[in-house]
């Protein structure tokens, strides 16, 4: 089983992290609602754009994948009794506590994504027995597409249910070629190889999901290219720029919580095996790529430099609970 990605921004700026079963966390504030704490269940392996702790997506060594995409429909949630946290350390929190795509939905009744202060997103999810779903929230509400109701487990930047709609990709009544949305055109075309490769594919998967994400990419805009490989809990990826495929597996990272997390930047000449290329987090290449990522980005995210710092220092925060 394998889950591929498309990450189509503005920077493609960032860094692949490890992050450590065991370590106990505070949610960093939000503009509205309380913060929760606890302690991380399970290592993961992330990419961070905007900080420690703060990735745009990942997999954890269960075999859970968390992504998020851009959807302007998006409207979180109102102010309630829920702890409440930003965007992305939401999927930090995810892959720290939950294995599967259950487990993840449940976590809807004891915390929310703030509605002050966020970005409008909805996310793709996938585990290790083969489950997917769509999470977006809309109108205040989470709403999750599964099993029956996710024929396709595909994702671009239109809502779910309209994507199914306007694609016709259920009842083959259009053809890929005819779509004046861009974001429906790209989910007919990942619908169609997906089911191509279903039917009758002979092509190693990973290899395949780098064509249909090559098939979907809207060229200098998509930065990373990314293939879980879940079964196999081993990551592959490659830049905008950086074209060479590189890999990580699971096996190869100390995730305990007595070892040192490990962060390595994107955008290198490597190739294959990247394991031992990565070194010891530290705050000063944090600091690095969240100013950066943060100026690239400034058009579409806004924030001070006092809120600039809280991000980058954010990861000073936690610590390892003793055994």
């Amino acid at each position: 089983m394998v889950f591929g990605r498309n990450y189509d921004w503005i920077t493609g700026n960032g860094m692949v992290c490890s992050n450590q079963r065991g370590l106990f966390k505070k949610s960093a504030a939000t503009k509205e609602g309380k913060a929760i704490s606890w302690i991380s269940l399970y290592g993961s392996i992330t990419f961070n754009q905007y900080g420690k702790e703060f990735p745009t997506g990942g997999m954890n060594e269960k075999g859970l994948v968390v992504e998020l995409m851009w959807l302007n429909e998006t409207k979180y949630p109102v102010a309630d009794n829920r702890a409440a946290m930003g965007t992305l350390q939401w999927i930090q929190y995810q892959l720290d506590n939950c294995s599967t795509v259950d487990e993840l939905i449940a976590t809807d009744s004891d915390i929310r994504i703030a509605s002050a202060g966020t970005e409008p997103l909805h996310y793709l999810v996938a585990d290790a027995t083969g489950k997917a779903a769509t999470i977006e929230f809309l109108n205040g509400k989470m709403v999750v597409h599964t099993g029956k109701e996710l024929p396709f487990p595909v994702l671009t930047n239109s809502v779910y249910a309209s994507s199914l709609q306007q694609s016709g990709v259920t009842s083959n009544n259009k053809s890929s070629n005819s779509f004046q949305d861009n974001s429906i055109e790209r989910f007919a075309k990942a619908c169609k190889l997906v089911k191509e490769y279903q039917v009758g594919g002979n092509q190693p998967v990973v290899d395949y999901s780098f064509n249909i994400l090559n098939e979907v990419a809207q060229g200098s805009h998509t930065k990373w290219s990314i293939v879980y490989d879940i079964t196999n809990k081993k990551i592959h990826f490659r830049t905008n720029g950086f074209p060479e495929i590189k890999n990580v597996s699971f096996s190869a990272l100390d995730l305990s919580c007595k070892a040192a997390s490990k962060s390595l930047e994107l955008n290198q000449h490597v190739t294959g095996d990247i394991a031992s290329l990565f070194k010891n987090y530290n705050i000063e290449m944090n600091k690095k790529i969240v100013e950066k990522s943060f100026d690239e980005s400034s058009s579409e995210i806004r924030a001070n430099k006092e809120e600039i710092r809280d991000t980058w220092e954010y990861a000073t925060t936690i610590t390892c609970k003793k055994e």
